[in-house]
């Protein structure tokens, strides 16, 4: 496992490293987390911008390796973080904007990036509780939607998310991007179909999903007696039979106009929200 030391040599904790070439070794480690086969390989993902950060320090992520560019010397943001990151072990590189913008592949990069540890939840570590509502989504393959998903279950206070079968790799860099940070902030779980079935049988919450040939408008259906999973189909092909008929409801979202479907992650999104307005309620802020 790649756990981007010097070649050659032992970590220099406490020190700065300076690197201005693009052939460095530690550099081209990084450039490799683009690869999903070199972020499971060493467990490890990129995420840029300073806030972002700053954002998953606080909430107790490892931090591997802390890059900025010269852009950030001196400022005291910049160096509060990196005497943190050096605190929890980690290394900190001050970079040229040639080498910042190969690492992010952008032509205007942030001037700040941090190599973190992948965390994932087990399955069988969730247990939902009442007003409690989670995401489960199934072999979703977009990137953008999937960070937006993340986002938005985020902001609308839910409690983490599920994907179930073969998903795109939340901690890519076009998903960590469109998370905007809330991958840092709620957990993940991925897990296959079957075995999420049979924590379903056992977990006491009610499974809604949305489906095309869902007879109940989602609106009527009631979020509060349980805790809720939303489950949601695949961008292409919905959901397979196997998960729709073990839902509790299958929901529809009504619709004028040509268009027959909605983008996955605004489905999603009207569903949290449709969710937590019944949950509010419970508590008379609705």
């Amino acid at each position: 496992m790649n756990d981007f030391r010097e070649k050659g040599g032992p970590r220099r904790v406490g020190q700065v490293k300076e690197i201005t070439s693009l052939a460095n070794p530690v550099i081209k480690d990084i450039k490799l987390l683009a690869q999903k086969r070199h972020r499971d390989e060493s467990g490890s993902f990129l995420a840029e911008g300073l806030k972002l950060v700053i954002d998953a320090l606080d909430l107790g992520w490892t931090i591997r390796t802390l890059v900025y560019s010269k852009a950030g010397k001196g400022k005291p943001l910049v160096e509060k973080t990196a005497a943190r990151t050096v605190a929890a072990g980690g290394l900190v590189l001050e970079v040229s904007d040639k080498v910042m913008s190969s690492m992010t592949r952008r032509d205007n990069p942030q001037m700040v990036a941090g190599v973190f540890e992948q965390r994932w939840s087990p399955l069988g570590n969730v247990r939902p509780q009442k007003t409690e509502t989670w995401v489960a989504l199934d072999r979703v393959r977009d990137p953008g939607n999937l960070g937006t998903i993340i986002r938005t279950a985020d902001a609308s206070g839910a409690s983490g998310v599920i994907l179930v079968g073969e998903c795109t790799d939340p901690f890519s860099m076009e998903t960590v991007r469109a998370t905007m940070g809330s991958v840092f902030a709620l957990p993940l779980v991925r897990t296959s179909a079957e075995d999420f079935l049979r924590w379903k049988k056992g977990s006491g919450a009610k499974i809604v999903a949305t489906h095309l040939a869902g007879a109940v408008d989602y609106r009527t259906i009631d979020y509060r007696e349980k805790p809720v999973v939303l489950l949601m189909g695949n961008e292409q092909s919905g959901l397979p039979e196997e998960l729709a008929r073990e839902a509790d409801a299958l929901a529809r979202i009504p619709q004028a106009g040509r268009a027959d479907s909605l983008n996955l992650a605004v489905a999603t999104g009207v569903m949290l929200f449709e969710a937590r307005r019944h949950i509010l309620s419970l508590d008379g802020k609705n």
